[in-house]
C-alpha cells in the first residue's frame, strides 16, 4: 500500500476528498496531513476519518523538522492541496518527483507567488477569459513551475463572477485530482 502524505493551509474540502477517494483504495491511503495553520479546518477533517495532523511553523518547514518527520514516514507521494507556503528546497531535493500541486487555473496562465483561490478566479473574470481550469504539477523550486501532469479545462460564458468560478474549478478539481494521484501511484 502506498503511503500519501496531504499538505493544506485551509479549509481542506480537496485532502477530505483525497482521504475519502483513498479510504477503499489497494493503491494507497493517506496516512498524515501537515499543516501549517493550527485553525484550519483540514485538521477537523482529518480527525473526523482517524487521519493524523502535525500542525507546524513555517520556521519549522523551511528547517529540518518537518523533513524529519516525512522521512520517518517514507511518504511514496506528497499532494499538496491548497497549501499555501512556498515548498522548501530540502523537501523537493529529497523527495524528487514525488510532490505534486493542483493549481486552480491553466497553467502557466495565472500562476506564481499570490495567485491561489479567489485572487485567481477574480484575474480569469476581469480578464474575460473565455475557459480556465486545472492544473496538476509537480513542484519545484518555483511558484507553479514544476512539470505539468494534467490539465483540464471548463469553459467560460463571460457571466460568471469569481464565485461561480470557483464553484466549476471546485467541482473538477472534486473529480480529478484523487484520479490522477491513483494514476501517479499505479
Amino acid at each position: 500500500m502506498k503511503k500519501i502524505v496531504v499538505f493544506a493551509s485551509g479549509s481542506g474540502t480537496n485532502a477530505e476528498n483525497i482521504i475519502k477517494y483513498f479510504a477503499s483504495s489497494e493503491t494507497g491511503t493517506v496516512v498524515t496531513v501537515f499543516t501549517n495553520n493550527a485553525s484550519a479546518k483540514v485538521i477537523e477533517r482529518a480527525k473526523n476519518n482517524q487521519i493524523p495532523t502535525e500542525v507546524f511553523s513555517k520556521e519549522e518547514l523551511f528547517e529540518s523538522k518537518v523533513l524529519r518527520i516525512l522521512n520517518a514516514i517514507e511518504p511514496d507521494l506528497i499532494v499538496l492541496a491548497g497549501f499555501l507556503l512556498k515548498f522548501p528546497q530540502n523537501i523537493i531535493a529529497t523527495y524528487p518527483n514525488k510532490i505534486i500541486n493542483i493549481h486552480p487555473a491553466l497553467l502557466p496562465k495565472y500562476g506564481g507567488k499570490g495567485m491561489y483561490g479567489m485572487n485567481v478566479h477574480k484575474a480569469i473574470v476581469e480578464n474575460r477569459e473565455k475557459e480556465t481550469g486545472i492544473t496538476i504539477h509537480y513542484v519545484n523550486e518555483h511558484y507553479d513551475e514544476g512539470g505539468i501532469i494534467f490539465q483540464k479545462k471548463v469553459f467560460l460564458t463571460g457571466n460568471e463572477t469569481p464565485e461561480d468560478v470557483a464553484e466549476k474549478i471546485h467541482e473538477l478539481e472534486q473529480e480529478f485530482f484523487p484520479q490522477v494521484i491513483a494514476g501517479l501511484l499505479r
